[in-house]
């Protein structure tokens, strides 16, 4: 009786959600071309703009800004005449500057996505779609109208805010138990916090 081995089969299926699993983070996470892009043509120009200044240094004509070697002698001069507060702000704007790319180089984008767990295919759905089913869900199990429910669904936060019927009291706990199910039974990754939070006025005549 002849047939694949299994050493095979599961080697077939190793690389099947291999695939599987690059697609999804392709899918969920965004990438850091557009910073990349913008932090070398920044450095780009300025190394064209030093190459300009010293040619025309080199040519004997007038500097365009600043001449190189009064650049060169104002930066060794530091702090010199500068206040310390300017210098101060100067450098906690770098190093601000600093920890944005270096953040946006070692901590991955994200996209307004989550994975639905399914055993046959990879789903990837939009935040806004899931926003909109949860609302569903805490509008009826709030009993008020599409215009009292507000949900914002995060990486790994869902903020439900409603605003109730006045006279009508509502539970938190029981909303908060309603959403949480209905994550539940999505089978979202990552699987959100829920938040629900009551507004204090109520709506008259809804």
């Amino acid at each position: 009786m002849s047939g694949q081995p299994k050493g095979g089969a599961d080697s077939g299926e190793q690389t099947r959600n291999d695939f599987i699993l690059r697609i999804l983070r392709r899918e969920t996470h965004s990438a850091r071309s557009s910073v990349s892009v913008a932090t070398a043509i920044v450095i780009a120009a300025a190394a064209l703009y030093g190459l300009l200044e010293m040619m025309l240094a080199g040519l004997g004509q007038p500097a365009w800004l600043a001449h190189p070697l009064d650049a060169f002698a104002a930066i060794a001069d530091l702090p010199g005449a500068t206040p310390p507060v300017l210098l101060g702000a100067a450098g906690a704007l770098v190093a601000l500057l600093g920890v944005v790319l270096l953040c946006n180089g070692l901590i991955p984008g994200r996209r307004a996505r989550h994975v639905i767990a399914d055993p046959r295919i990879a789903i990837v759905v939009e935040d806004e779609v899931i926003a909109a089913a949860l609302a569903k869900c805490a509008r009826m199990a709030a009993g008020v109208t599409r215009e009292q429910v507000v949900v914002v669904v995060s990486a790994r936060q869902v903020q439900v805010n409603i605003r109730p019927t006045s006279g009508i009291r509502l539970s938190e706990n029981a909303i908060q138990a309603a959403i949480e199910a209905q994550i539940a039974s999505m089978g979202m990754d990552p699987v959100p916090a829920v938040t629900v939070k009551l507004a204090d006025s109520g709506v008259i005549g809804v």
